[in-house]
């Protein structure tokens, strides 16, 4: 039996990087995928094509997930086209990096609303259903900027950091209607995004990492893949760091 067999789970901001790496190994064990996407409707639907194509039901739902009520929209969307939603992957965030004295306002204040408010929109907005099934695990997406801090990224790490408080304050709320909330925090992860970087700056991180290497998206898509099945049932309100000892 696959570990996710019979559940159906949301994962905002799927379309590439971690996001995908989740969703395809969701797809893998058995989950039926909803996933949002904020941009590229090719992008989406390559995704869709690709996942359908291991045997999966995937579909890509449009959806700001730092505005409240497309936030809910998209719930709605998702429970009336799956009939339910067990597992909820808050993934969307962007990164605005700046000294603190050069950083404007308008990167504080999006930054915030990508990473961390989308977390409390879409928290919100799948409530209701999974208080009705009496069931539910919630998984955020933080960082080990979050746990640390780090220079450059004061709005990133206030974001991340904020989500460990959130999913620690919703664990504690939902514990008793057997909904589970849990953070990740990843350290180094190669992706789309490391990809641009110069190749001397990455060997160097790797060279940091006690285990001398960055982490891939499967790294972090197998805790995903822990934290959403019933192997979890008993853990909630953690952060967890898939960093290869970085923070250690």
């Amino acid at each position: 039996m696959k570990l996710l067999d019979g559940k159906v789970a949301l994962i905002t901001g799927a379309s590439r990087g971690i996001g995908k790496g989740i969703a395809a190994t969701f797809v893998r064990h058995g989950a039926t995928v909803a996933f949002s996407y904020r941009s590229s409707d090719d992008k989406a639907k390559a995704l869709e094509e690709e996942l359908a194509a291991q045997g999966g039901t995937v579909k890509g739902f449009r959806s700001d997930a730092a505005k409240f009520d497309e936030a809910q929209q998209l719930v709605d969307a998702v429970v009336n086209e799956f009939g339910t939603i067990d597992i909820l992957v808050n993934n969307a965030g962007i990164t605005r990096d700046n000294l603190l004295m050069r950083m404007s306002e308008e990167q504080w204040d999006e930054i915030m609303e990508v990473n961390l408010k989308s977390c409390f929109n879409l928290t919100k907005a799948v409530m209701r259903t999974m208080l009705k099934a009496r069931s539910g695990s919630i998984i955020n997406m933080s960082s080990v900027v979050g746990v640390k801090g780090n220079a450059g990224q004061s709005n990133y790490a206030a974001s991340k950091a904020g989500i460990i408080g959130f999913s620690k304050s919703v664990a504690a709320e939902l514990g008793s209607r057997n909904i589970r909330c849990n953070a990740i925090a990843p350290g180094f992860i190669e992706t789309e995004m490391t990809d641009a970087l110069d190749d001397k700056v990455v060997q160097e991180w790797r060279e940091a990492i006690p285990l001398k290497r960055g982490g891939s998206t499967e790294d972090v898509a197998n805790l995903a893949l822990f934290l959403g099945s019933d192997m979890s049932a008993y853990i909630t309100g953690q952060v967890i760091n898939v960093d290869g000892g970085m923070l250690m």
